[in-house]
Order: C-alpha cells, then sequence, then structure tokens
C-alpha cells in the first residue's frame, strides 16, 4: 500500500470517529439538559464529558496517525500507538460509568419530580418549565400519575392541571379541569423519565463500543505497518 493511502486508511476514520463521538456527547448533554432541575445526580453526566474529550483527542490523533505512517517514524508510531490505547482504556471508562449510572437512576427521580411539582406555579421559570417540559416531550403527567397534582400548591389554586398534561394542549376540550381526565396523559412521568434517561445511556453505551472496536483495528493496523517496517530492514529517514 502506499505511504499516503496507508496514512489516510489510519487517519480518515480516526476523525470520522472523532466528529461521531462529539456528537454523541452533544445529544447526551442536551438530552440531559432538558431535564436539568429534575436530576440531581449530575455525575450522570459523566460518560458524556469523557466521550466529548475522547472526541477532542481523536482529531488530534488522526493527524498524528498520518504524518506517522507517511514518514514511518517508529518514535511516531510508537506515540500514536500510545495515544489509541489510552482513548480505548478512556471508552471503557466512559462504558462502566454509562453501565453504573443507568442501574443507579433506578428509583432516584420520584424526589425531585415531586420537589419540581411542589415549587411548579405556571409562571416563567426554571421550576415551571422543565416540568411542562417533561410531561410535554414524554407526554406524561404527575408523579405516578395525574391524581399527584391534587396535592400541589398549583392545583390548590387553580383547580386545574397543567395544560402540559393535554393530550393535546392546543386543544379547546381541554382546559386542565380534573373532571376532563380522559383528555390527559394519564400516565407518570417518574417511569417515563427513567425509560428515557436509560435509553440515552444504553445509546452512548452501544455508540462507544462501535468505536472501541474501531480503536482496535486502529491498533492493530499500527502494529501491522511497524511490523512490516522491521521486516523491510527499513531504516526510517526521519526517525
Amino acid at each position: 500500500m502506499h505511504q499516503s493511502s496507508m496514512g489516510q486508511t489510519i487517519s480518515d476514520p480516526h476523525r470520522a470517529a472523532g466528529a461521531g463521538l462529539a456528537y454523541v456527547g452533544h445529544y447526551v448533554i442536551k438530552s440531559f439538559g432538558s431535564f436539568d432541575s429534575l436530576i440531581q445526580n449530575k455525575s450522570t453526566l459523566i460518560p458524556a464529558a469523557i466521550i466529548i474529550g475522547i472526541s477532542a483527542v481523536m482529531f488530534f490523533v488522526g493527524i498524528v496517525g498520518c504524518c506517522s505512517t507517511l514518514r514511518e517514524s517508529k518514535c511516531g508510531l510508537s506515540f500514536f500507538f500510545l495515544i489509541i490505547m489510552l482513548i480505548f482504556a478512556a471508552e471503557v471508562t466512559a462504558l462502566v460509568f454509562s453501565f453504573i449510572y443507568r442501574s443507579k437512576i433506578n428509583g432516584q427521580l420520584e424526589r425531585p419530580i415531586r420537589d419540581s411539582l411542589s415549587k411548579y406555579n405556571g409562571e416563567k421559570n426554571s421550576e415551571t418549565e422543565a416540568v411542562d417540559s417533561m410531561q410535554t416531550l414524554l407526554k406524561c403527567c404527575g408523579v405516578k400519575n395525574y391524581t399527584d397534582w391534587t396535592n400541589t400548591t398549583y392545583f390548590s389554586t387553580n383547580k386545574t392541571l397543567p395544560l402540559s398534561c393535554c393530550k393535546n394542549s392546543s386543544s379547546p376540550q381541554c382546559n386542565g379541569k380534573l373532571e376532563e381526565w380522559q383528555q390527559f396523559n394519564t400516565e407518570g412521568c417518574e417511569p417515563n423519565l427513567e425509560k428515557f434517561i436509560q435509553d440515552v445511556l444504553t445509546y452512548a453505551m452501544l455508540v462507544v463500543v462501535a468505536f472501541a472496536i474501531i480503536k482496535f483495528f486502529g491498533m492493530v493496523s499500527v502494529c501491522a505497518i511497524t511490523c512490516k517496517s522491521r521486516r523491510n530492514g527499513y531504516e526510517p529517514l526521519y526517525a
């Protein structure tokens, strides 16, 4: 294989993988950001932070890998191999954190959701917007079910449920009154939010596994180039 093609073969997948991981990290943070005040354990964002850090390093790795293979530098190839191994270790770490927090999220959402419902006042503030966003996006109402709202200050004051509980908030038939419960999403938000977070973390885990496989083949490619150079008895000019 021509040296320039060899360099491109190694560097291009890493730069593409870096872009892919950056998107995944951004997606995880953005997904959690919609429910920021409802997720008290901010450590669930650690896997996303690791993924974004890995993506930044991988752009650098693509450049180093290209230069090293073009020059067949022993030092450069060794450095490239070391970086790939460190990235592989970081991906495994992100995978472990995702697995841990995916299991720990069970049962941790009820209290913050109830606290948010108790602070809900229908005005434009972080608590109200978080609850409305959660109920609209996840098509749910209350914690366990829609009747949880009857124990809140908002319901005592207004005698209605928030319009974000409506199946169709723009429908004039849904006015928030409890007797019109057929117009509401009756399922509670706790199980829906829990499933949403677990699905996001599962997606991140699957992507990290896929890119970890790419790193493995990257290490194999570097080893193959190094072994070929040694078999040919070639002494690199820039080593």
